[in-house]
């Protein structure tokens, strides 16, 4: 979670040095889990482990030396981003994740059939929004000389031996709802091909996979905009 403050914020902390507490809440905090404040600027109630909403204030003094100190780095920016907290969401397995997977290989001496199915999973998000710029990248090993299909066209990286798909977008407005599946037959010198790891990039706008949100709590401050979103890290399958 990260907190933006306009540029000109750092005049007003210069005249109004004793300013009020910046508070906020977490709604559903109990869906997260492993949560991480920034030490050095955020102080919370460690009283309610399993509360379905928390509490957490800024260390005002730290916020403003941190604020000073970036805009002398950054003299031309009109914003500093700063971090607050780090988390894990709490899953339920397959219906966590906003895109299913499954990779199935046949492989032999002289050639390997890779199959990929995916499927849209609106439930695993807040609100269902599109899964954008999906990638999905997989090592071929055993001498691959030809690549004979590749349903639909991707591209094959001779020298990494690797072929990536990418898709646009994925959602419920896509084809069948958001499944579909990814086909290549590979021609092989020095198979059998040894199934590896399938790994998927995407990121998404408009919505969370934790179904938190965060409120100000107290005068002082206000939200211009609130920005959602959520990006593949390590999002891998395997045979």
């Amino acid at each position: 979670m990260v907190l933006s403050f306009p540029a000109g914020i750092t005049r007003h902390f210069a005249n109004n040095p004793s300013p009020a507490i910046l508070t906020f809440s977490i709604t559903n905090y109990n869906r997260l889990e492993h949560v991480l404040p920034n030490p050095q600027l955020l102080c919370c109630d460690t009283t309610q482990p399993n509360a379905s909403s928390k509490e957490f204030w800024v260390n005002m003094p730290n916020l403003m030396t941190h604020l000073k100190k970036v805009a002398e780095q950054k003299p031309q920016a009109t914003y500093y981003n700063v971090d607050m907290l780090k988390y894990q969401v709490s899953t339920n397995g397959i219906q966590s994740t906003p895109l299913n997977l499954a990779v199935s290989w046949r492989c032999d001496s002289a050639s390997t059939d890779l199959r990929i199915d995916y499927k849209y999973n609106s439930e695993a998000m807040t609100t269902p929004v599109a899964l954008n710029n999906v990638q999905f990248l997989v090592p071929v090993d055993g001498g691959v000389t030809k690549v004979q299909a590749m349903l639909p066209p991707a591209a094959w990286n001779a020298e990494q031996q690797r072929i990536l798909w990418k898709i646009p977008d994925i959602s419920q407005k896509s084809d069948n709802g958001g499944v579909g599946s990814l086909l290549g037959r590979f021609q092989l010198t020095e198979g059998p091909s040894k199934p590896s790891p399938l790994a998927v990039q995407f990121t998404s706008e408009g919505s969370t996979l934790s179904g938190c949100d965060i409120e100000l709590v107290g005068a002082g401050y206000r939200f211009s905009l609130v920005k959602r979103r959520f990006t593949a890290g390590k999002y891998l399958a395997e045979n």
